[in-house]
């Protein structure tokens, strides 16, 4: 048996905090530094990047944070995985060498490519080998797609680490694979470990996106202390996968239950959480708060994964324009009417010739207002369209010359008159594992090609009935769900995600008998129209909901306020609801 590795994340997104990786290493002791910098977003970001500068496609902050403490990695043994690199692992490679250079140091630096399918996306389409994620149907336009990466695991990561790399770059990977290759390769596990490899990639799942496992993000944030400067989180994974979840002594924020169940929930589906290595089964994770800040996780068990690769892809959406118009006072419904009949008849072109418009009316207003801010209301149009055109100042200009011709009190948010600007839609698909391998590149040094295929095969998985109190009884008080749920929520391609927790059993016994899909569309309305799936997690005390479809085409596309959904489970526990007084504070 191995010692444990003890794995510590530094970034949650490109554009996190630009100290955390030296405070990872400065602070207390770890054996890998790693992080996510990659979403569906950033590779759309890095595509238009890379249209404008050829030589770019990559993290520049990881660049950043590696000339601040590569000396110290080198000089205590710290290994560096990043999936920094983008659209361009090699540039990005090549770019940590050069200030490696200028720091007078020598690392060896590997990078894992293979993931950019853009070069094969014709011979994919052509052979029916690249379908829909959802649907299963075979993509068939290519012309308009800027990125398509298939979702690499972490072979190539510990073939890389197995060959003497100080630094791994990669292209896109999951964002557990960051996690569970330096594991996979510290205790030598082999591809159809597939317990251990499900307690990686969970591993790698709570730290993904940094403090949001140490506090961040947290519906019981006000129980945290230190929350002014969230420390980042680091994984300690033991040879049988299990691990330990903790941060640095004397960071902000706290590690228990609560936050780890918190990101356990951030941005999944159902009990299968399907990977590139393994299937790893989210209802068999059990919790132990072992001591301060420091969370075990433990009995996941694992599955074969699919012989599919997740894709990633990217394609130009055409144009949009957004315009808000502030509504004040009284007769908020009457003016919102006014103002959009009144904006149809200034507009040049009639509502059926874009190809999408949606207006909203946002109640942000309050009754007897006691700030000129509580008395306003917002009404949104936003339009989207092929034709840069239809959505620039024609549909722009339309909107600012009601300023003085329709409501009193009439003033505009979010800036005048603009031209349209262009959108991506992100697309997931599915390509055979067998037709996408991982190559390691040793920089300057030799090139290994690594299978993405991994062994199929039958294992039982045997699930945890949860707790089995009993459903509380007694009087009812209305309160905030959030008086006894906490809740995370995110984005997954269109679809948003609702993830929602309690602490204790009887309170679990009272959520899963109230929280039904019909009562969440109740208590959501803006949910009504949508498909909802319901997820059971009793080991957690959590449900899950996935609503499809209500991001539209993904978050550069989606016309909602929160186009990320991140506040949508919030709201849901702003809802007044009625409580059994026995399990309310």
């Amino acid at each position: 048996m191995t010692d444990p590795i003890r794995i510590a994340n530094c970034s949650g997104f490109f554009g996190d905090r630009l100290s955390a990786a030296r405070e990872m290493v400065e602070d207390g002791p770890i054996d890998v530094l790693t992080g996510d910098w990659l979403a569906e977003l950033t590779m759309l970001i890095l595509a238009r990047t890379r249209m404008k500068r050829p030589e770019a496609g990559y993290a520049r902050t990881f660049v950043m944070q590696m000339e601040q403490v590569m000396g110290s990695c080198l000089d205590r043994g710290i290994k560096v995985v990043s999936n920094a690199g983008g659209l361009a692992p090699d540039r990005c490679a090549e770019a940590v060498a050069e200030v490696a250079n200028q720091l007078g140091l020598n690392p060896k630096i590997a990078y894992v490519q293979g993931d950019d399918l853009m070069g094969r996306i014709g011979d994919l389409v052509a052979s029916n080998q690249l379908t829909h994620f959802e649907t299963g149907e075979p993509i068939k336009e290519t012309s308009k797609y800027l990125t398509a990466n298939a979702y690499l695991g972490c072979w190539g990561i510990a073939e890389a680490l197995a060959d003497g790399a100080d630094i791994v770059i990669t292209g896109r990977v999951t964002d557990a694979a960051v996690v569970c290759g330096p594991a996979a390769w510290h205790h030598g596990w082999e591809r159809t470990d597939w317990n251990a490899l499900a307690g990686a990639v969970t591993a790698g799942h709570v730290i993904e996106c940094g403090p949001q496992a140490t506090g961040g993000n947290y519906s019981f944030f006000t129980e945290v202390e230190g929350m002014t400067r969230t420390g980042f989180p680091w994984a300690e994974v033991a040879a049988d996968g299990s691990s330990i979840i903790g941060k640095h002594d004397g960071t902000g924020g706290e590690v228990s239950i609560g936050t780890v169940t918190s990101q356990l929930l951030y941005e999944i589906g159902g009990p299968e959480y399907f990977g590139p290595d393994v299937t790893t089964r989210f209802d068999t994770i059990e919790l132990e708060q072992v001591a301060k800040d420091r969370v075990r996780m433990h009995g996941i068990q694992g599955e074969p994964p699919p012989s599919t690769l997740k894709v990633c892809m990217n394609r130009a959406g055409g144009f949009r324009n957004d315009m808000s118009v502030c509504l004040t006072g009284l007769d908020i419904e009457a003016k919102a009417q006014l103002v959009e009949e009144a904006f149809w008849r200034a507009c040049p072109l009639d509502p059926e010739d874009f190809a999408q418009v949606t207006t909203r009316l946002m109640r942000t207003d309050r009754p007897d207002p006691a700030s000129n801010e509580e008395a306003v209301a917002i009404w949104r149009i936003s339009v989207k369209d092929p034709d840069e055109r239809k959505t620039g100042r024609a549909f722009s200009n339309a909107v600012t010359e009601l300023a003085l011709a329709t409501i009193p009190g009439f003033f505009g948010v979010g800036g005048g008159p603009s031209a349209g600007r262009p959108f991506g839609v992100y697309e997931p698909a599915c390509v055979p594992a067998d037709i996408v391998p991982q190559e390691v590149v040793a920089l300057g040094g030799k090139r290994k090609s690594v299978s993405s295929v991994i062994p199929a095969g039958a294992v039982s998985v045997q699930a945890p009935a949860g707790p089995a109190a009993a459903l509380p009884g007694g009087p009812t008080r209305r309160a905030p769900l959030g008086s006894v749920a906490g809740a995370r929520s995110g984005d997954k391609g269109g679809n948003a995600n609702l993830g929602v927790f309690v602490r204790d059993d009887a309170a679990w016994a009272w959520l899963d008998e109230f929280l039904s899909t019909d009562r969440l569309q109740e208590l959501l309305p803006e949910v009504r129209d949508f498909k909802v799936d319901r997820y059971r997690f009793p080991a957690l005390r959590a449900l899950n909901f996935v609503i499809h479809g209500l991001l539209e085409e993904g978050v550069a596309a989606a016309t909602r306020q929160d186009p990320q959904a991140k506040s949508l489970g919030e709201w849901l526990r702003a809802r007044v609801v009625e409580i059994p007084g026995a399990i309310l504070p």
